[in-house]
């Protein structure tokens, strides 16, 4: 039977290695950040489309209406041939790909479209925000099922200044209230302590506080 201490080794040891695999290596050896595109897809069902996601929108047998990399704009809208401004913002894809049918029905019979998420942040009140003493502090979009250890490995681990097992999860509760949940996040990473990782929620901060010396 593994030893406790053999299991925390252990579990430590694939988490350097997940870490490891979340930087990738110019052709200079310098350390660069892996893009949040190779975060597992979102359902189309599911996902809402926020600014600055980027779409795929396919018009079938109308490759001319037809857009591969679409920006979402800042103010939550696109614009595609034959339609200059439509929201989407707010949208599911499949909701969006309704709405662009229904405007292109004035132009072609029985227009079939499909969008696609290409790159997503998602609305700002459903992104998780990581704040403090991360490697890279960042906003990232949320994924269900995303976890403390999943945003650890995407914000590269804490900083040698990290007081890890007084972080904390301010989230808001049902009635509008912050309310502040505690992570041990120096047990999760350093000891492999899984006990200690626990899933977040749309519109979470993680706020991991400075070591006083």
């Amino acid at each position: 039977m593994i030893s406790t201490r053999c299991g925390h080794r252990l579990a430590a040891s694939l988490l350097t290695l997940a870490l490891a695999a979340a930087c990738a290596h110019d052709r200079y050896g310098a350390m660069t950040a892996a893009p949040h595109t190779t975060a597992p897809p979102v359902p189309t069902s599911q996902y809402v489309i926020g600014p600055g996601d980027r779409l795929s929108v396919f018009v079938y047998e109308s490759p001319q209406l037809s857009v591969t990399d679409l920006p979402v704009r800042p103010d939550g809208r696109i614009s595609l041939p034959l339609i200059p401004d439509i929201a989407a913002a707010g949208k599911t894809p499949t909701e969006l790909g309704q709405d662009v049918a229904r405007r292109l029905a004035q132009y072609i019979k029985t227009p079939s479209v499909s969008v696609m998420v290409r790159d997503f942040f998602g609305p700002f009140d459903r992104q998780v925000r990581v704040i403090g003493e991360a490697t890279e502090p960042q906003a990232l979009p949320y994924r269900d099922h995303l976890t403390v250890l999943d945003v650890m490995i995407q914000t590269k681990g804490l900083t040698k200044f990290a007081a890890g097992n007084s972080a904390v999860i301010v989230r808001r509760g049902d009635a509008g209230k912050n309310e502040s949940i505690k992570v041990r996040l120096s047990d999760l990473l350093k000891d492999g302590d899984i006990d200690a990782n626990v899933e977040m929620q749309p519109g979470d901060t993680l706020i991991i506080p400075q070591s006083w010396f």
